[in-house]
């Protein structure tokens, strides 16, 4: 008796517990509906947009030139020790959606904690463009260099950031980001 009590009592505190860790997660809920997930992620491309263009005016000058703008909108970074790097965007081109894609990446040193952020690319050359679009998946630094952009204290982007194929943007609530590396970083087509 007592023994089937103590197995009903502990089958009771598995189930209460993962329905409290269930509700305890940090990540929105996902739209089950391809339709709805492309809906919000381009509401967040024009968001992140939007904000960047705010920051640093003379990104909206470069936007115009890009031959197309990748965007990660929601990128949430945790780590303790070991940390890692997802969120998904879209490709850009001519001001409509190209395409919908999920960057994953990894790291290991100190760390501690989550954020999110915004991560933009934008492709200055056709060639850089089509590479990209071409390919199976796409690593940064492997497949190709991004030049992270720098903030002139004038609030102008760095000539020789500007002239490169491919250019980066990290943009947080506090603003720009600078100092980071998205070297190994995987970028992947989806499909919704």
């Amino acid at each position: 008796m007592e023994r089937r009590s103590f197995l009903t009592a502990g089958a009771g505190l598995i189930v209460a517990s993962s329905g409290l860790l269930g509700a305890c997660t940090t990540t929105p809920s996902a739209p089950t509906d391809k339709s709805a997930k492309r809906r919000e992620i381009d509401s967040g491309v024009d968001g992140a947009l939007n904000k960047l263009y705010a920051t640093a005016g003379s990104s909206r000058q470069l936007a115009n030139r890009a031959r197309g703008i990748l965007v990660f909108p929601n990128t949430l970074s945790a780590g303790f020790v070991i940390g890692g790097e997802y969120g998904d965007g879209a490709l850009r081109t001519g001001g409509a959606t190209r395409g919908y894609y999920r960057i994953i990446s990894g790291s290991v040193g100190w760390q501690i904690g989550a954020q999110s952020k915004a991560i933009i690319l934008m492709f200055m050359t056709q060639d850089a463009l089509d590479k990209f679009v071409n390919s199976s998946g796409w690593t940064v630094g492997g497949d190709a260099t991004v030049a992270l952009a720098t903030i002139g204290a004038n609030g102008t982007i760095d000539t020789n950031t500007a002239q490169q194929p491919i250019v980066g943007f990290v943009v947080t609530n506090a603003g720009l980001m600078a100092g980071l590396s998205l070297e190994g970083s995987k970028i992947s087509k989806l499909d919704i």
